[in-house]
């Protein structure tokens, strides 16, 4: 099952980009032999403002792909629960599994409401180049997870 995160805006060289980059390597090379990857990410830009020009753009990354929504009034899982979400969702035979992150304003509500699910980081307000490197690094953990490496909090 391919891994994509989708996210709108292009973020310029930062330490947060060479984070999302170690992560999205180190689970694309893991995930291999348990038939997940490769992890991508896409980053797209509207010409317009706002959360529908921003849909639009989005929208053609989508088709066909389980998509699960970053949004702060999404859900929050433990690291184990995500991994056992990944792992069904490959069991099951979902080929692409995409997450996606907004611009500043969030997603258009047409977007949240086609989504198979909607993931939140917790009631803080993150910016957008740390919830990338957050989702890369619990995509790499789960991978981990499903590895049978071991985890701390067993």
């Amino acid at each position: 099952m391919k891994i994509t995160i989708l996210a709108v805006g292009r973020l310029p060289r930062s330490p947060e980009v060479e984070l999302v980059k170690l992560y999205v390597d180190r689970a694309t090379a893991a995930g291999r032999s348990l038939g997940l990857g490769p992890v991508e990410v896409i980053e797209v830009e509207s010409r317009k403002p706002g959360k529908g020009p921003e849909a639009e753009v989005l929208r053609p990354h989508l088709e066909g792909a389980h998509v699960i929504a970053c949004d702060e009034h999404g859900t929050a899982r433990a690291s184990r629960a995500f991994a056992g979400e990944i792992a069904r969702l490959r069991d099951d035979g979902a080929r692409r599994l995409v997450f996606v992150i907004g611009g500043a304003d969030g997603l258009d509500p047409s977007l949240l409401s086609a989504a198979h699910g909607k993931l939140a980081f917790g009631p803080q307000t993150w910016p957008h180049a740390m919830a990338r490197a957050m989702l890369a690094e619990q995509v790499y953990r789960a991978v981990t997870i499903l590895a049978g490496s071991p985890y701390h909090r067993d």
